[in-house]
């Protein structure tokens, strides 16, 4: 069965790979974004800030946002493409319509759709740990391993955004989603360290994926290898299931009636 479900599914995927070389340019816009929040509450707050506790040390602020950056990067790169992509080609452009009269189950379909998705998140993510290590912003040669912590930054969101949107309806129903993403980036332990929340409020933050995903990556970026690291991919590995197996269903239910 996994041998003729990674065939199916990889042809999703390589459709998706064949559509964007002519529309590269989508992809690479998308890097800019962390790289100005980076270089202007980084260096630019940073520069007022100056240090900020961190792992019994202190550190210099663009060091420690940097990381988080990062693992949104991933998260943006993921959901966005899991989400308005997706509600056009099934809304809209009827793509999968297309390809379900093809050997291709609906499995196979959200593996694909997922696995493109991830990789534009790791894209993203790549991009900016290049950009931290010009900089000087990483402590650790653990930081290399990040391209392949981010991938379960980006299933987990990519999975959750798949999920979501075949509940939506039209586009004005995105204005919820940006509702949550925007308090999940500024409050998900990216600027400033989930510590100075106060009682329930940080057990909140503490559920956030983002949260997870950035701890996740602050940890390798500064060597700081702990036990709940585990806890963090456990965490990310249980909502890319969960998200996925919705999707699946709710594709089932939408396109073969």
């Amino acid at each position: 069965m996994i041998a003729s479900l990674a065939p199916r599914a990889f042809s999703v995927f390589e459709r998706n790979l064949f559509v964007y070389q002519r529309q590269w340019l989508i992809i690479v816009t998308g890097f800019f974004e962390p790289l100005f929040f980076l270089l202007g509450i980084g260096y630019g707050v940073g520069g007022v800030i100056g240090t900020i506790p961190y792992g019994g040390a202190d550190v210099p602020y663009a060091a420690f946002v940097a990381p988080a950056l990062l693992a949104s990067a991933a998260m943006n790169g993921a959901i966005f493409d899991s989400t308005f992509n997706i509600f056009y080609k099934l809304k809209y452009g009827k793509v999968y319509d297309a390809i379900l009269s093809t050997p291709v189950g609906v499995g196979d379909l959200a593996v694909g759709e997922l696995l493109w998705s991830n990789l534009r998140g790791v894209i993203y993510a790549t991009a900016f740990l290049i950009v931290m290590l010009a900089l000087g912003l990483v402590a650790s040669p653990l930081a290399l391993l990040t391209p392949l912590a981010v991938i379960f930054i980006g299933f987990s969101f990519g999975a959750a955004g798949f999920a979501i949107t075949t509940h939506m309806r039209s586009w004005k129903d995105f204005d919820f989603l940006f509702i949550v993403l925007t308090p999940l980036f500024l409050f998900s332990a990216t600027f400033y360290p989930v510590e100075i929340y106060p009682g329930a409020l940080r057990w909140i933050v503490e559920l956030s994926p983002l949260t997870r995903g950035t701890h996740l990556v602050r940890s390798l970026c500064f060597g700081d290898l702990n036990w709940l690291m585990l806890v963090d991919i456990a965490y990310l590995s249980a909502i890319s299931f969960i998200g996925y197996r919705h999707a699946v269903r709710r594709l089932g239910v939408l396109l073969l009636k």
